[in-house]
């Protein structure tokens, strides 16, 4: 045999080596959760350089993957349910909170996507008790929640009775406790645009107007100008504060983060 011959021949067992190397794949079958330092293999790296590479979740930071890591190992984001229905207040007939949940479907690999807040919550406050009695007018604060939580309330009463669009009044911030802005939750955020001296607008709508009342607890509708009226908001019961009533309009005018619901 021609020493050309004999060369020409190993150039093609070896090129052939290589392209059964590539189609086997370094991380075929070898995919990780983690990092996990058994999880290798000796091939090319993403960086073309030959050796010890891995095929776990961690190699990605590391960049020390097997070259078909992303083919082998694809990206599989986090996949939640819908959310459920939002629970009921944990009392009745007072301020309290109520919870809504999602649950995992496809755990997050291979650096994909990780999952979301699988959890909220939103002051509330329900209009009967266990027994359905609706729950008697009380004296005291006004207690408040974002505007947000009026759009998802009921528009009838529970005779089934059609209930009058409300009103909003507009009051004059006198003072707030420092806890309006300590809390960091998602379903306190709105309690920060609660300050001092601004004039905010607070809503009151069905179901905390009943169409035999014409008003919501704590509006100040037999106050006069002067009076100082409490107020609390609805998630946190430590924010709290005063305010001052300036008048009565058919609909509120307020920005929206200084927009509120009586509850």
């Amino acid at each position: 045999m021609q020493p050309h011959v004999g060369v020409a021949c190993w150039l093609l067992v070896l090129s052939t080596l290589g392209q059964n190397r590539l189609v086997a794949g370094g991380c075929s079958r070898r995919c990780c959760r983690g990092r996990d330092l058994s999880c290798s293999t000796t091939d090319w790296r993403m960086d073309r350089v030959y050796g010890k590479c891995y095929c776990d979740e961690d190699c990605v930071k590391t960049k020390d993957c097997c070259f078909d890591y992303f083919t082998e190992c694809p990206a599989q984001d986090c996949a939640v349910s819908d959310w459920s229905f939002w629970s009921s207040c944990a009392k009745p007939c007072q301020p309290s909170v109520r919870v809504r949940v999602r649950h995992i479907e496809q755990r997050p690999s291979n650096s994909g996507e990780s999952c979301p807040r699988l959890e909220e919550r939103a002051g509330c406050r329900e209009y009967s008790d266990h027994r359905d009695s609706h729950c008697g007018r009380n004296s005291g604060p006004a207690f408040i929640s974002s505007m947000g939580f009026g759009r998802g309330r009921p528009k009838h009463d529970s005779y089934g009775n059609p209930l009058d669009p409300g009103f909003c009044v507009e009051f004059q911030l006198e003072s707030r406790t420092p806890h309006c802005t300590v809390e960091n939750q998602p379903h306190t955020l709105w309690m920060r645009y609660i300050t001092e001296g601004f004039k905010v607008c607070v809503a009151c709508q069905p179901p905390a107007l009943r169409n035999n009342s014409n008003s919501c607890q704590g509006d100040g509708q037999e106050s006069d100008k002067e009076a100082v009226l409490h107020w609390q908001a609805v998630g946190n019961p430590r924010c709290r504060g005063t305010w001052k009533k300036v008048h009565r309009t058919v609909k509120c005018t307020c920005p929206t983060q200084h927009s509120f619901v009586f509850i």
